[in-house]
């Protein structure tokens, strides 16, 4: 028998490769003679860098560049084993969680870091870039980004070291003379699971500054000052970006990253599936297992396991979930892929408990899917 294991990570507690070696640790108690394929899967979130490098047999980089308030700090990336591809979290360099609540600033933080990470792979020879564009602590339309590659932004003067999205009302010119060449032979695809147009009342600010520390004025000129940074791009570079459904992500970085890099915006499973080849796996598999922290009705709506479900039921193949834990309206997932779905979790437990003894829970679950498959033998 072949057995696709193609799970995403268990959150704070597993990598998607970690859980999928325990649940095969588990299955080889009861089925020695099993042959397995081991697919890393995450939806371009956090967890994606890591999961395209065990996948691919890919290095991660470690790398110097400028936090949100554009303080240096040590960040990475990684690069697939082939040498030819590079796999960014933006949230590594200009994510929410750098920073503590208090200095959440919309109106002043930047998305430069993010560019020097896309710089240092461009200088590492790597000609296609997967960029994952969730937990931003920016609003700044990517005009950050653009500025470490070359971009300059003037209003009779430059502003420099990232405008930030208060400074965008300001800005009179665009010059993309400066912006690194190499950027034309760079492939980038953008793994983006919002449909948020850049401005409105669904656009990057009303959406999202909140949680990002802007109060309700602020929020209101972050939207003005959006609309006039996409007048510019309309009238400067050509380019309407707008009303492009995922524009408004990471603060506007979406449309950041197609007007100034002519990049593409793309499902973050899509993206990470082609990545790893994962229909070619789930076609060669007899019964794919898949899964994450937990699962519920809201597993359904682009969620790792979800994904990996639809295409095991293109190619009519078996497949068995697992979870941290169940909750409300996961039984729809029955009418989605689903053969069988399984808590990992024995008794009631503590979260604590659950995450310390996560790899024994994986190994006893894979040991039961094991003697129900020889149940079926």
């Amino acid at each position: 028998m072949n057995i696709l294991l193609a799970s995403d990570a268990f959150k704070d507690c597993m990598s998607a490769r970690q859980v999928a070696i325990s649940l095969r640790r588990g299955i080889e108690r009861i089925m020695p003679e099993t042959d397995f394929q081991i697919a890393p899967m995450a939806d371009g979130g956090e967890g994606t860098v890591e999961s395209v490098i065990d996948a691919t047999g890919g290095k991660r980089i470690e790398w110097i560049v400028k936090d949100p308030l554009m303080r240096e700090i040590n960040s990475f990336y990684g690069i697939t084993g082939d040498g030819s591809t590079a796999v960014i979290e933006m949230a590594a360099a200009s994510g929410i969680e750098l920073l503590i609540p208090g200095e959440r600033d919309p109106w002043v933080t930047s998305t430069f870091g993010t560019g020097e990470l896309i710089k240092n792979a461009m200088e590492r020879g790597c000609k296609k870039l997967l960029l994952g564009i969730g937990g931003s602590a920016t609003n700044d339309g990517g005009a950050g980004m653009a500025e470490a590659l070359g971009v300059k932004f003037t209003c009779g003067r430059e502003i420099s070291s990232g405008p930030g999205g208060g400074a965008l009302g300001d800005v009179e010119r665009i010059h993309m003379e400066g912006l690194d060449p190499r950027i034309a032979d760079l492939d980038i695809l953008v793994a983006c699971d919002v449909s948020n147009p850049l401005t409105g009342p669904e656009g990057a600010s009303a959406i999202y500054g909140p949680q990002k520390g802007a109060d309700r004025d602020m929020v209101k000129k972050l939207d003005h000052n959006l609309e006039h940074f996409a007048e510019l791009i309309r009238q400067q570079l050509g380019k309407e970006i707008s009303h492009v459904p995922g524009a408004g992500a990471a603060g506007g970085l979406g449309a950041g990253l197609m007007a100034f890099l002519g990049a593409r915006l793309m499902k973050g499973f899509d993206m990470i599936a082609e990545t790893v080849g994962l229909e070619e796996k789930i076609m060669q598999a007899d019964l794919v297992i898949t899964g994450e922290g937990k699962m519920d009705g809201q597993t359904q709506f682009g969620k790792t396991p979800f994904g990996v479900a639809q295409l095991a039921q293109k190619h009519g193949k078996p497949v068995i979930g697992i979870a941290g834990t169940l909750e409300e309206g996961s039984e729809v997932l029955y009418q989605m892929g689903f053969n069988v779905i399984l808590p990992i979790l024995e008794k009631p437990s503590e979260l604590d408990f659950a995450i310390r003894h996560a790899g024994e829970l994986l190994k006893r679950t894979g040991e039961r899917i094991a003697r129900m498959i020889r149940l079926e033998l």
